[in-house]
């Protein structure tokens, strides 16, 4: 029986191992998507940048054409000024082109706005710049370390679970079957020392009598409480409930 310990205990530092690489390989997928969603984070804040950029661009555009037009209709009024020869005419084309003066002041304190926002956005649009291309070759190299370390850990778990068929051949059926039910429900704690009397798993104190079986190792000793297979090493303190 305590080679079927030593084989058993073999098995669960190996099942450890396993589960320990695809805890850490299903961490990767989650680590590599947070990196590729923070930049398309700063990407997407620098096309927001960019699109206010534009539009005070296009804005600032419409204003020139919209002063220009004004300019040309005070030159027109200007003109049928000169032509006209009734009073009456002459004022209201003097009202019009004071109306288009005014129009064209409002214009040109709004162009003096949006200038600048243009400088805002422009500086804005550069540090936005900067964090998108920072963020996006973190996030290159962040994948390619991670498809590395993915592929290191695939490779691991390959071997380690091509060795763990070979462990697991050579345990006898029984004892097998017994020690994957408490793999799936207990975990990576199967196989549990006693110490102090007590079951190295869920801590229950022990009687004499199943101290005294453990010790013997004649036979497979389990917890009655939890069910985990129970053993005892010399350097173990053995002390028990009489």
């Amino acid at each position: 029986m305590q080679q079927i310990i030593e084989k058993l205990l073999i098995l669960q530092d190996r099942d450890r191992h396993i589960l320990r690489s695809r805890e850490q390989l299903a961490r990767v997928q989650p680590e590599r998507q947070s990196f590729l969603d923070k930049a398309a984070t700063t990407q997407s804040g620098l096309d927001a940048v960019k699109t206010k950029v534009k539009k005070v661009e296009s804005e600032r555009k419409e204003l020139e054409l919209e002063v220009e037009t004004k300019k040309k209709q005070i030159e027109k009024y200007a003109l049928q000024q000169f032509q006209t020869k009734k009073n009456e005419e002459y004022r209201a084309l003097a009202h019009e082109i004071d109306t288009c003066k005014a129009d064209i002041g409002k214009l040109e304190d709004r162009q003096l706005e949006l200038m600048e926002q243009a400088e805002i956005v422009q500086k804005d649009a550069l540090t936005a710049g900067k964090q998108a291309e920072e963020a996006k070759k973190l996030a290159e190299q962040t994948v390619r370390e991670l498809a590395a370390r993915e592929q290191a850990l695939r490779d691991e778990l390959a071997t380690l679970e091509s060795n763990r068929n070979t462990l697991t051949a050579d345990i006898e059926d029984r004892v097998l079957r017994h020690y994957e039910r408490l793999l799936h429900h207990k975990g990576d704690s199967v196989v549990v020392g006693i110490e102090h009397g007590v079951c190295g798993g869920c801590h229950m104190r022990f009687p004499t009598q199943l101290l005294v079986s453990c010790q013997a190792a004649q036979e497979m000793v389990t917890c009655p409480n939890c069910g985990r297979i129970l053993y005892y090493s010399p350097e173990m303190d053995l002390a028990a409930v009489d």
